[in-house]
């Protein structure tokens, strides 16, 4: 393909990619606003043993991480209608993203707060705090730090988990670089631009993990 073939190849796809990376970020975003507090939750009931829904958050996180993000997508877009529920595909799609990266983001948090000593518990109880007084001024922000890193991996993976999406006709990055080829017959380099551009995503959140990890980092 010479120059002059990509630049029309670029004019035409350019448009349609952009669009498509728009919805990537949206799904990613958007799962992540919705996703975190719900993985809070998550952990707080986990943490805390609270009875009965202890159990139950335990079942939801073992079924989200152990089934397909592909197979969760059917089931919340194709299989709820059955039974009276429907979502639009935009809906479904944020739904199925966020219940999934809850789950993972929830055993980051409480994998987080058991790495923090015991010592810091038994602090928070010295000083007449309660066990939720002491899991959020004394052990919750130091399991903040140490979680960031694998709280930002969550959102790097969910920007390529978008592409899933495509499955329920919401015209995501990938979907966009489908229909592309299906014009251009050129898989090639739309492949490889769209590959580019998942690339460019995911270095930049790197950078915003970046600068958390130093925000939260312990003052020298």
């Amino acid at each position: 393909m010479d120059f002059h073939s990509l630049l029309s190849l670029a004019e035409l796809a350019w448009p349609v990619l952009l669009k498509g990376t728009g919805y990537t970020l949206l799904f990613a975003v958007m799962a992540m606003i919705f996703g975190l507090p719900l993985a809070g939750v998550i952990t707080l009931v986990r943490v805390l043993k609270l009875p009965l829904l202890d159990r139950v958050m335990a079942v939801y996180v073992s079924a989200m991480r152990g089934t397909p993000l592909l197979v969760q997508v059917f089931i919340v877009y194709y299989g709820l209608p059955s039974i009276g529920i429907e979502f639009s595909p935009l809906v479904a799609g944020v739904l199925t993203l966020t219940l999934n990266v809850a789950a993972y983001m929830s055993e980051t948090l409480r994998g987080s707060i058991a790495a923090v000593a015991q010592g810091q518990w038994l602090a928070g109880t010295s000083l007449g705090l309660s066990r939720p007084q002491t899991l959020r001024f004394v052990v919750g922000p130091q399991a903040l730090r140490a979680a960031v890193p694998s709280l930002s991996n969550s959102l790097i993976s969910l920007i390529k988990d978008t592409s899933l999406v495509s499955v329920i006709a919401v015209t995501e990055l990938m979907l966009a670089t489908k229909e592309v080829i299906s014009t251009t017959f050129q898989p090639f380099p739309l492949y490889v631009a769209a590959a580019l551009i998942y690339w460019v995503l995911s270095f930049a959140f790197e950078q915003v993990q970046k600068w958390m990890e130093k925000r939260l980092a312990y003052p020298h």
